[in-house]
């Protein structure tokens, strides 16, 4: 992967007034405060301060009509710094919030919800999500967790696409419980949602080798430079006492830093300033060929180059990636990220808070659809968007280094550390803990005192594991349903869904509830078409255009366009490369096998050696696909020998049946899972004589 821009061309932009950024002065003097109506000048209380305004661009000199802002930014200027009115709503005795704290809450590290199944009254609650930089959970902080989601939760974790946990069902009344219980436990939902840098992903696999414990230092030290620092949200859930570890001194000389005019001058927040980001920000940190943070569907991707010895030096940056979109609208789009750069080791900081700024100062604050960062660069161009950068870092990017190919790694199943000790990848479907598992996943943590990492396609890694106990939790998580990767369907390792129904107040259709079912249906569908079970693809769903499962990097991607309905997205890679199209709309779910079984049939007969479905689906191309879809009457009958009866009495079938429901299967495939890996080991064990 490389990229090449002329030295030549980057230094005429420098030099091109029409690109030139005036430095940023930081806030207004005191005699351009802005005063709010709705607020009351001469009150002392901290709820009701004078709305001081740090401009989201640097100040010009000549007379210009007030841009034109969205709802947010009002809210967010007049808030305080992230305090007002949430402060005085959570004191009150309704079950909601309103409008204005409801946006505000969400920096916090909540989203306000609703069950929609209910008819009649709303039942109000909340959804918090934590923040963990690399998915790094302490022991003291899972058991902290796997608590309140059975005190003041809905008796479930969920584990997310950014390495982080979900906790649903939290009322109004127990929100300051369970966010001090949090923070008093090691951790933090702060900036998990909200205008801001988001959870920081690096590489889940505690590896003790130099790169992968680069990127995550690299990780932890960016969402350090990248966190809040008002202390808003200290004071509203523990009462202003900061429980937070001594940061490195090379992230606190970064944020100071105000040598190219990043800064706020003398704001509580030096880098947001009172507006904080146009919109979300998500970073990603990997080493290279370690895809399993899919870096380029990152605003900011950020990848360790080593030396010829093996040594970190450096970084190779992508920016620019994003998922969300509006249906029907063809100006909001899904993209990959693009190469800027390579920055030395000792210069990331500088350059990812260069990065940022320059999206704060120039993403669009008038419509929130376009205020993510790849609306910037694909406005502007990368060219010019490197030399806006250049500018607020003060340096000139270098070409970026040639990498490998990126493989999506999901390390599951048992491996060394590095260290002496192992550590246990576990499969989580839709990332959802509950039931026997999460009782199961207590014992052993608790027990063995073990720290857990989360991963970024919902999974969870158990850490640090004496090679003494890998019998004894073997049994324990076989038990409680947490199989090895060879027992988990192939399809289900790489299948991703956002929570959408009942709670997410933005799906159309359903997602984590349907994709069992959907699962099934395409390995069936994989059966009769004649693909072996070994074989697989990226099957994706969400429940809106918002892209939280990011369905737009599916080989297969559904994404709810109405009840019941879904547009199908096709053409990634299971290398998360390659974005996909959409290649058909308004699929009924109840017709989905009319397109899977085509696309299904040619990809076994026509495809080319290992190529993958989303290779095929792009060689091809839609229109003959399409064709392929609208003529197709069928796939020819297979030949009687492959008709096995695996039954040949009821009891059997039912044992078999009840064993399968344990694993969210079907009595027919255990069966056949138990018979391929009967005559595997049956051919292993030849091969070994």
């Amino acid at each position: 992967m490389t990229t090449s821009f002329g030295t030549a061309n980057t230094s005429s932009l420098v030099k091109d007034p029409k690109v030139q950024i005036q430095r940023f002065h930081g806030l207004r003097s005191s005699h351009s405060l802005l005063l709010d109506k709705t607020v009351n000048v001469f009150s002392l209380s901290p709820s009701k301060p004078f709305a001081i305004r740090a401009v989201s661009t640097p100040l010009k000199t000549e007379i210009a009509a007030e841009p034109k802002r969205s709802k947010v930014e009002i809210i967010k200027e007049n808030s305080n710094y992230i305090r007002y009115p949430l402060n005085e709503e959570l004191l009150t005795d309704a079950p909601n919030i309103n409008e204005s704290a409801v946006q505000l809450i969400k920096f916090h590290g909540s989203y306000q919800q609703y069950d929609r199944d209910e008819r009649g009254q709303r039942s109000y609650s909340f959804m918090l999500r934590t923040k963990n930089p690399c998915g790094k959970v302490p022991n003291q902080l899972y058991l902290a967790m796997d608590d309140l989601a059975d005190q003041f939760g809905i008796g479930t974790l969920r584990l997310t696409t950014r390495q982080t946990f979900q906790l649903h069902g939290v009322v109004k009344k127990d929100l300051k419980t369970v966010m001090s219980t949090i923070i008093k436990n090691m951790g933090s939902t702060l900036g998990a949602c909200g205008d801001l840098n988001r959870n920081v992903l690096a590489p889940a696999a505690p590896f003790a080798k130099k790169d992968y414990l680069f990127a995550q230092e690299t990780a932890d030290n960016i969402a350090a430079l990248l966190s809040p620092q008002s202390g808003f949200y200290y004071d509203m859930w523990v009462d202003g006492e900061k429980f937070m570890t001594a940061e490195p001194p090379e992230v606190t000389k970064a944020r100071n830093d105000n040598s190219h005019g990043t800064n706020f001058v003398d704001s509580p927040e030096p880098i947001y300033g009172t507006q904080f980001l146009p919109r979300k920000f998500k970073v990603a940190v990997t080493v290279p060929t370690d895809n399993s943070v899919d870096l380029l569907t990152n605003d900011l991707g950020v990848v360790v180059v080593n030396d010829e010895n093996g040594e970190p030096k450096g970084f190779n940056i992508y920016v620019g990636g994003g998922m969300g979109r509006t249906h029907r609208m063809e100006t909001t789009f899904p993209r990959l990220a693009e190469p800027l750069g390579y920055v030395p080791k000792e210069d990331i900081l500088y350059a990812v808070k260069a990065i940022v700024v320059t999206q704060r100062d120039n993403g669009r604050r008038d419509d929130r659809k376009y205020s993510r960062l790849k609306y910037l660069i694909s406005s502007w161009g990368i060219e010019k968007f490197r030399s806006v950068v250049e500018q607020y870092y003060g340096k000139k990017f270098q070409e970026c280094h040639e990498l490998p190919e990126w493989e999506f790694k999901s390390y599951l199943g048992w491996h060394e550390q590095g260290d002496g000790n192992l550590f246990c990848g576990l499969h989580v479907d839709s990332g959802r803990i509950k039931g026997v598992m999460k009782t199961t996943l207590r014992e052993v943590i608790e027990k063995y005192n073990l720290s857990v990492r989360l991963t970024p396609n919902q999974n969870i890694i158990l850490c640090d594991i004496h090679r003494a106990w890998k019998r004894p939790i073997t049994t324990i998580l076989a038990q409680g349903g947490l199989l090895q990767p060879r027992y988990v369907d192939p399809l289900n390792i790489t299948a991703m869904a956002c929570p959408a129904m009942p709670l997410c107040p933005l799906a159309i259709a359903e997602a984590e509830r349907g994709i069992p079912s959907i699962l099934k249906r395409v390995r069936a569908v994989f059966d009769k078409v004649g693909l072996k079970y070994s074989e697989s693809i990226v099957v994706r769903i969400t429940g809106c255009p918002n892209g939280c499962a990011r369905p737009y990097m599916a080989e297969f991607g559904l994404v709810g366009d109405g009840p019941n309905s879904y547009q199908i997205w096709l053409g990634g890679t299971p290398n998360q490369s390659t974005i996909a199209q959409s290649f058909m709309n308004k699929v009924k779910l109840q017709e989905l096998e009319k397109v899977m079984e085509p696309l299904f049939y040619y990809w076994k007969r026509k495809r080319q050696t290992k190529e993958s479905f989303g290779a095929f689906t792009n060689r091809l191309g839609f229109e003959k696909l399409k064709e392929l879809v609208e003529k197709w009457e069928g796939p020819l009958p297979p030949s009687s020998r492959y008709n096995l009866k695996l039954f040949t009495d009821r009891d059997t079938y039912e044992a078999m049946d009840g064993l399968a429901k344990l694993q969210d299967k079907n009595a027919h495939q255990l069966a056949m899972e138990v018979i391929r890996n009967y005559v595997a080991s049956q051919e292993n064990g030849k091969s070994h004589e």
